[in-house]
């Protein structure tokens, strides 16, 4: 794929390598090439990379990678940024959209003339307890959700006073997720009285902290909520700086008629080299 256009996108500081599956298709991304593009020293660098692909009128599929060439169903920042880029490169209205996933079928749309969009989730089982995960030091509680992709939410006293690469890999490894595992989200209370709610994410094919996590951020939201510590809407603040604002209604132990709205923003386009 020597010569092949490319778009760098940023999700709120989740970033990703894109690709107009009208030049390109999955076949020709195996997973060493990804990795290579997505090396922050010696390609491009990106959390992931996705193909954008036509499907269908007012339709575009979104195939996903994450940076160790491991797909993945399902990016909350990638399709809000797919939707940004869909547009851009006209294969659909900016009104409104269908992405599809290997999660099912997202509606999307871009909101204003910004770098603003949001995805519309289906309904999912409020974020439940995981026997056999014990609570380290100043955690207080954790919760699994699915959320497109499997999402752990630990409620810590203090987001900057834990080593959380290590946690972070230590839950999203563990025996009681196994063999799946998980994302790993943090959140922390706000900086002040009614501020946002601050999240910190260890991301699974990432393996590292990454900067924002759509889907993460999402099972965040509606566990505080659940839990009643916070009420929906609800905006947090995630690693970048960036804010990601959820809606959602809590209802017979579902989480219906969810939004994730963020930043799609499109940092610059290149060529890809040999």
């Amino acid at each position: 794929m020597s010569g092949a256009s490319f778009y760098k996108m940023s999700g709120s500081g989740n970033d990703f390598v894109m690709l107009d599956g009208r030049q390109t298709t999955p076949a020709d991304w195996p997973a060493e090439r990804i990795r290579a593009v997505c090396d922050r020293r010696d390609g491009v660098g990106a959390d992931g990379l996705l193909i954008l692909t036509p499907e269908a009128p007012g339709t575009v599929r979104m195939t996903f990678w994450n940076c160790d060439g491991s797909p993945a169903n399902m990016c909350g920042n990638a399709a809000l940024c797919s939707t940004r880029l869909a547009t851009h490169l006209k294969m659909v209205p900016t009104a409104g959209m269908t992405l599809a996933t290997g999660a099912g079928p997202f509606p999307t749309r871009c909101v204003g003339d910004g770098d603003l969009a949001e995805l519309n989730l289906p309904d999912f089982d409020l974020p439940a307890e995981v026997p056999g995960m014990a609570l380290a030091p100043g955690e207080l509680w954790i919760r699994k959700a699915v959320v497109g992709v499997e999402h752990l939410v630990t409620r810590v006293a203090d987001l900057e006073g834990f080593d959380l690469p290590a946690r972070g890999r230590e839950q999203r490894f563990h025996p009681a997720i196994a063999p799946k595992g998980a994302n790993a989200n943090f959140v922390g209370q706000p900086d002040t009285p009614g501020g946002p709610w601050r999240i910190r994410t260890y991301e699974r094919g990432v393996e590292g902290e990454t900067l924002a996590c759509g889907t993460g951020t999402v099972a965040a939201a509606v566990a505080l909520a659940a839990l009643g510590e916070a009420s929906l809407p609800m905006t947090l603040l995630s690693r970048s700086g960036r804010e990601l604002t959820v809606r959602a209604t809590v209802e017979g132990g579902r989480a219906v008629d969810v939004w994730l709205r963020g930043e799609a923003r499109l940092v610059f386009t290149g060529v890809l080299g040999s």
